[in-house]
């Protein structure tokens, strides 16, 4: 099987581009960060914040989390509930970032994702991808921009969805997201030895997808 690992820093648009790159060559798209948001939206709902004073093995216990494939899309369930688009809320990405610094909850996830990577031929983005999750990845990518850009892209996004959101607040989160992602102490963000830096600052999103499909081609 051909696995093509992505990684880089929130709002890079790893989850956009990899799934329109696995759409074009025909693979398994995994977008792995949804599957973290999913964790930290379980944790929201039973009532804790970023500082996760709790068990945290007490409620991955009765905790399910499901990926499912509707029309070639990905979708997210958690305990039986689509939450695609609960998700994909700042306060999910930021209890995301908490709960992805808990060994316990990456030990919870990682047999799902290399179980999907042995089965299909895929395309699977995230932090710790090609470090960790898929260390023997066929192809590995980073891909990055500024933190600026990001924040833009992040904050259209959310806007387009009619999310009540400021530049501000998109930005904050996305320097304090990297900050956490870089300085945990289990699977921090860092660009694997062997991974390929893809930089698309200023790019649109069509000139950051070509940049992808021509470097996997030419890679594989």
């Amino acid at each position: 099987m051909i696995s093509i690992a992505i990684d880089g820093p929130a709002g890079a648009g790893k989850s956009t581009l990899s799934r329109k790159a696995a759409e074009a060559l025909g693979f398994i798209y995994v977008d792995t960060g949804a599957l973290y948001r999913t964790v930290g939206l379980k944790f929201s709902k039973a009532g804790f914040d970023t500082e996760l004073n709790c068990d945290v093995n007490e409620i991955l216990k009765d905790t399910t989390v499901d990926i499912r494939f509707v029309g070639g899309e990905q979708r997210v369930f958690l305990d039986g509930c689509d939450v695609s688009e609960e998700i994909r809320t700042p306060i999910a990405s930021m209890m995301a970032s908490a709960v992805s610094a808990k060994g316990e909850v990456r030990a919870f996830l990682l047999e799902m994702q290399r179980k999907l990577a042995r089965e299909n031929n895929v395309v699977m983005d995230g932090r710790d991808i090609g470090t960790v999750v898929l260390p023997n990845a066929t192809l590995k990518l980073f891909l990055t921009a500024t933190a600026e850009d990001r924040a833009q892209r992040r904050y259209d996004e959310l806007v387009a969805k009619g999310t009540k959101v400021t530049f501000k607040e998109v930005y904050d989160d996305m320097v304090q997201r990297d900050y956490n992602d870089s300085h945990r102490e289990i699977a921090p963000l860092k660009q694997a030895e062997d991974a390929v830096l893809l930089d698309t600052t200023g790019f649109e999103a069509e000139q950051s997808l070509e940049l992808i499909l021509k470097t996997i081609k030419e890679s594989i």
